[in-house]
């Protein structure tokens, strides 16, 4: 990333390392070369990963267990209604909305701090002028939701077989939003800061929480210890967050020596906030219309809804780590006028996500019988339900590609204009550029579009199968929007490239699958059948991928050959030669200024 104000920082997971001010070189002379960012990444995200995938390990042993003690039945149906609360709040004030506002602002305001050494720190007046007011609205929000429970039952699952524990739970699940809240805007600070462990840690501490009620209150309780831990879970997450954040605030403590007060550098636009929550709340809406229309179905088809699609989400958590890692890069980039930096960055998410989920959907599609039923496939869970839910993966995993990639396209899209800005900004908010603020949220609206109609003609013959059809059909539509709308906002997509590369990874995905398929089909045995369709799903995936040239498998492929001579390293390279070269085809790992 360039700037011509920002100093560079050698960062990690856990310390704080700062770089001394590079020496001006000498006319003639190689200036020094910064740090790079490419082992900053791959500490990063193998943090991220690890901690992420105990999260999801964990998340998947919390549904186990509510297949194995509940099934799939009325009860279930009425929890999981209820369990729209938190996974509403989650997108809305953790993963999506929170940190597409809060990583650019704290961005922002890492870069006014460095510009600006005296004064008052940019950090702290961020944080004194938006976390109180914030406080003040999740604590309305869970309130309200808590009294008016029984509205909420009724507007999203109005033939729900039993509604009043529906209401019960919803009230008990009410309390994730305040939790939710805080988690969220601490941990954006965090990865703005560069700081990853502790938001990372977030889901092992929530699941963690869900377990430890569930597992001693469901003979008692019954689906009730579920929401109660939901709620505890809630708690913790936000608890793991608030040390780090307070060491990073002190961290920041202005100097000792007196300065004037100065104007405050940092503007909120309170308009900028409404797209992002739109597009955050019309996104979850796929989920609501699922379980509107699912809840005239028989019972259980929420619960077999809910289970196919934990088990889809999966194949997606690697795709989306590379983005939550790489977004406080773009829009640090952004922040600074870099558009050349963030644009080469999004187009390597683009890549390197669609990779990483295709090989997901393709084992998905082919060994969804055998994962369902090595998982669920005991106790309360019959195999009627294996069967069932298994389909609707198959079905679901048409969705997760175009899942990936509005995950990647969106964040640099609010980045454009964040709600937090420079007071002397000289942009001006222009009448156009506030319309493209709502171009997710109108891409996102004919999604949904189409999920409801898909699902309204193909749910009278199809059942839940038509559900998921509609789902992959509608978030499909809103990434192939996305993908044009993000040139207009200003980052300038190299279409043709993205869309080869695209189409390379997915005749890769497809020829796996058919591979996968027929290896799986091998065995009756779950297990034996997952290893053979996983090894098949593999070795197609990278043998394609490498013949059809998709730099983003024939990368890690290379990385297992041989050591052989290597070519002159990069900082042999005279500096004057590398500057005159061209940006667009940054190092592997690093930014276009070769950090």
């Amino acid at each position: 990333m360039t700037t011509d104000a920002v100093t560079t920082d050698a960062v990690t997971t856990d310390q704080s390392v700062t770089a001394p001010p590079a020496p001006v070189p000498p006319t003639g002379a190689e200036p020094p070369q910064p740090p790079r960012t490419g082992s900053f990444l791959a500490r990063a995200f193998g943090v991220t990963a690890v901690l992420s995938a105990v999260g999801s390990a964990l998340g998947l042993l919390r549904d186990l267990l509510l297949a194995r003690f509940f099934g799939a039945d009325e009860g279930t149906d009425a929890f999981l209604v209820s369990w729209t609360v938190p996974e509403t709040a989650a997108p809305l004030l953790i993963e999506d909305a929170m940190a597409f506002l809060m990583v650019p602002a704290f961005s922002l305001a890492l870069v006014l701090r460095e510009e600006q050494p005296d004064g008052p720190d940019p950090v702290r007046q961020l944080t004194a002028a938006t976390l109180p007011w914030l406080l003040a609205v999740l604590c309305a929000l869970s309130g309200a939701t808590a009294l008016w429970a029984p509205a909420v039952v009724h507007a999203l699952a109005p033939g729900l077989a039993d509604a009043p524990l529906a209401v019960t739970c919803t009230r008990i699940t009410a309390v994730t939003i305040l939790p939710f809240g805080v988690a969220g805007y601490l941990g954006a600070a965090l990865r703005a800061h560069h700081r990853f462990t502790a938001p990372a840690a977030i889901y092992v501490a929530y699941n963690l929480g869900i377990l430890g009620v569930l597992s001693f209150g469901h003979g008692r309780l019954g689906v009730r210890a579920a929401a109660l831990g939901v709620a505890f879970g809630s708690l913790l997450m936000a608890g793991v967050l608030i040390v780090p954040f307070a060491r990073r605030l002190r961290a920041g403590r202005p100097r000792t020596r007196a300065v004037p007060a100065r104007p405050r550098p940092l503007v909120l636009s309170p308009l900028a906030l409404l797209p992002v929550a739109a597009f955050t709340l019309s996104r979850q809406s796929q989920v609501f219309i699922e379980r509107y229309l699912g809840s005239a179905l028989p019972p259980g088809t929420i619960s077999h809804l809910n289970y196919a699609t934990k088990v889809s989400q999966l194949a997606m958590t690697t795709a989306i780590l590379i983005c939550t890692v790489t977004f406080p890069l773009v829009a640090r980039a952004l922040a600074a006028g870099d558009l050349l930096a963030a644009r080469d960055r999004v187009e390597k998410d683009l890549g390197q996500a669609a990779a990483v989920v295709l090989v997901g959907t393709s084992f998905l599609i082919s060994c969804a019988p055998a994962v369902v039923e090595l998982l669920f496939q005991r106790g309360a869970f019959s195999p009627e339900d294996t069967a069932a839910t298994a389909q609707v993966i198959q079905v679901y995993s048409l969705g997760l590609l175009a899942q990936a990639l509005t995950g990647v396209l969106v964040r640099p899209f609010f980045s454009m204009r964040p709600a937090v800005r420079r007071a002397d900004d000289p942009r001006p908010d222009a009448g156009g550029r506030q319309l493209l603020d709502w171009y997710p949220v109108a891409s996102m609206a004919v999604g949904l579009l189409v999920t409801t109609l898909v699902s309204l003609l193909a749910m009278p013959r199809f059942g839940a199968l038509g559900l998921a059809a509609g789902n992959a059909a509608g978030i499909t539509s809103t990434a192939a929007l996305l993908l044009r709308g993000l040139p207009m906002r200003g980052i300038a997509l190299r279409m043709r490239q993205v869309l080869a590369g695209q189409a390379r990874l997915l005749a890769a995905g497809v020829g796996a699958t058919a591979a996968g398929t027929i290896a799986a089909r091998a065995s009756a045995q779950p297990l034996l059948s997952i290893a053979a369709g996983g090894l098949a799903v593999v070795v197609a995936y990278a043998v394609l991928g490498a013949l059809l040239g998709a730099r983003e498998v024939l990368d890690p492929v290379r990385r297992f050959r041989p050591a052989g001579p290597r070519s002159k390293p990069a900082d042999a390279v005279p500096f004057a030669a590398r500057q005159a070269g061209s940006r667009d085809l940054p190092e592997e790992g690093t930014l276009p200024d070769g950090r």
